[in-house]
């Protein structure tokens, strides 16, 4: 089978669909709509730059392929101010799809996939959804599309109401996203998939935790210190770090040794002058986005994992934490209800206050007992919804339903 996958080229989420992929013995081609390298068993990679996706910066200091990605002048500047970069895409990006529909729907006739897969609505699905009718079109559904991308301007309205008439499949990581679809014009009866975003949680993987990375943990995990890990990054509209800074202090007043470690955020402004703000220096570190690995050996040493955010899906970043026993801390929202009982094995907290997320905080940091269980139970729960094998099963189903449909 030949997929044509649609997606940010530079996003670790595309490696490892891709590499997903690749395990189930399917040919991959690539439609990046941001500008990135070729990646490991790849057919061909197409660049389409849809909604000024060249002028697009990124939190993501290294690429899916390890290597160092070094910003221009303009990307930084664009970095420095999101908000109004996001304002002027709900604005204007749709309209960039009049120009680059047409050059997709001719790749795609070339290219002659059995399934075009696009990975979220915007604006890689938008651009797919130009794909001649007679190829099959799956839409993946990401925590925000629907919730908050969908209502940013009334182009942004009528582009995915349009991209979810036209779709054959939709895949989502929540069922929430799947009730949405609908009501956003996705036709019932259609097939439908829901699965992590990322194409599951690698639990072989993260047993094999390589050794050499306790140097780096060493430097950044004292002995004797209660850990907490925000590994959110910045997503304007959604992700709320001005409300996890907020309620570091409060905790310090309970807790003043807990220490407090945020990944890919070293360098970015908005956390920077959180810190200064609030005189945080000395309890938070900044780090930069780290790879998978380090990544997975920080939620195995963190006692808790905050996750706030007022408009999501279900974060890879969540389920990864649970996986590896890291005590999950959400923002009490409908996606996030489906994987965490409060109180049970992870606890959710009205996302605006910081007050709530310092009391979650302490619950959380003064129960071991309750931390223990948790862990238990979530690894039981990543093993029977989201484990990476599963998960690849599912989704050669899912193909075999809709190849033909268009």
């Amino acid at each position: 089978m030949h997929v044509m996958l649609v997606a940010d080229g530079r996003s670790p989420i595309t490696a490892h669909w891709i590499e997903g992929l690749l395990a189930l013995k399917y040919e991959v081609t690539l439609v990046s709509t941001y500008p990135c390298e070729q990646l490991p068993g790849v057919l061909n990679t197409h660049v389409i730059p849809v909604a000024f996706a060249n002028f697009g910066g990124s939190q993501i200091s290294i690429n899916p392929t390890g290597k160092p990605v070094s910003p221009n002048g303009l990307q930084i500047t664009v970095k420095r101010a999101r908000s109004l970069f996001l304002s002027a895409r709900y604005l204007l990006g749709p309209l960039t799809l009049l120009k680059y529909g047409n050059q997709f729907r001719s790749l795609v006739l070339g290219c002659k996939p059995d399934i075009v897969h696009a990975l979220r609505i915007p604006f890689e699905a938008m651009l797919a959804a130009y794909a001649p009718a007679d190829v099959p079109l799956a839409v993946s559904v990401w925590g925000n599309d629907l919730t908050l991308h969908a209502r940013g301007s009334p182009w942004m309205g009528a582009f995915t109401r349009r991209t979810l008439q036209r779709a054959n499949a939709l895949m989502a990581d929540a069922a929430r996203d799947i009730r949405l679809g609908y009501q956003w014009g996705f036709q019932k009866g259609k097939p439908t998939l829901v699965v992590p975003g990322a194409g599951g949680i690698n639990l072989v993987d993260i047993r094999r935790i390589r050794p050499e990375n306790q140097a780096w943990l060493d430097d950044h995990l004292p002995a004797d210190m209660p850990v907490v890990v925000n590994p959110r990054g910045f997503r304007p509209g959604s992700v709320r770090n001005d409300v996890f800074f907020q309620a570091i202090p409060l905790v310090q007043e309970r807790y003043p040794q807990v220490l407090f470690l945020c990944t890919a955020m070293a360098g970015q402004p908005e956390a920077l002058r959180w810190v200064q703000r609030l005189n945080l220096r000395h309890q938070v570190r900044l780090l930069p986005y780290l790879p998978q690995s380090q990544l997975w050996d920080l939620f195995l040493h963190a006692d808790v994992s905050v996750s706030l955010s007022s408009h999501d899906g279900t974060p890879n970043s969540l389920l990864e934490a649970m996986a590896c026993g890291s005590f999950p801390l959400a923002g009490d929202i409908e996606s996030i209800r489906e994987w965490i009982t409060p109180g049970v094995n992870g606890l959710l907290i009205e996302p605006s206050k910081p007050q709530a997320l310092a009391e979650a905080l302490i619950l959380a940091l003064e129960n071991p007992a309750m931390r223990s269980r948790a862990a238990g139970m979530n690894l039981e729960i990543i093993r029977q919804r989201a484990e990476l094998s599963l998960v690849r099963a599912q989704l050669a189903v899912f193909y075999q339903r809709i190849k033909g449909q268009g």
